[in-house]
């Protein structure tokens, strides 16, 4: 599926995507705010950008484990998207990828992980823990900004640094750990 496919196709609320596809280009959903469902087949292998950007009705998604990464913005102000499900293939999630996913209650982050980028899960203001695996050595600036429920977290040894605002607004968190090989902490972390 070619990128802006179906961008800003507002009516659209669901899709089969065949077992021949292989890429959803960059927003080929951005803007489909009545989309509620989408079966991704096992057969796609790459996500664009923005891909299902601004899908505000979409609920519930599973990514195959064909999949290696959830690149920048792809879930951006799907604000109902309250379930995630993530093989143990996603080895990135990039930049703003569930920016604003305001009723993502819970997630769980495949061990295989190494990166988790800048703002991912900023304003997910319903989630309330997180898993961050033992493979990631740093976490970005933003991203758990304004996440007001998240109550848990564990800081795995595996991080050295925390940025700028990582916690900034996470008014719920009542104890947090930070391992001895954290060096640094950014402005407003907490």
């Amino acid at each position: 599926i070619k990128s802006n496919t179906f961008n800003g196709c507002s009516l659209l609320n669901r899709i089969n995507i065949p077992s021949s596809v292989t890429s959803i280009g960059d927003g080929a959903f951005k803007g489909c705010s009545s989309l509620t469902e989408i079966i991704i087949p096992s057969s796609v292998t790459s996500i664009g950008s923005y891909a299902f950007n601004g899908c505000s009705s979409l609920t519930e998604i599973t990514i195959p484990s064909s999949v290696t990464a959830i690149k920048s913005d792809t879930f951006n102000g799907c604000a109902l998207l309250n379930q995630i499900n993530l093989h143990s293939s996603i080895k990135r999630i990039e930049k703003n990828a569930f920016y604003k996913c305001s009723s993502l209650k819970q997630i769980t982050i495949p061990s295989s992980m190494t990166s988790i980028g800048y703002g991912a899960f900023n304003g997910c203001s319903s989630l309330t823990e997180i898993n961050i695996p033992s493979t990631t050595t740093s976490i970005r600036a933003n991203t758990f900004y304004n996440c007001s429920l998240l109550k848990q977290i564990t800081i795995p040894s595996s991080v050295t640094s925390i940025g700028d605002n990582a916690f900034y607004g996470c008014s719920s968190l009542t104890e947090i750990i930070i391992p001895s090989s954290v060096t640094s902490i950014g402005n407003n972390a907490f």
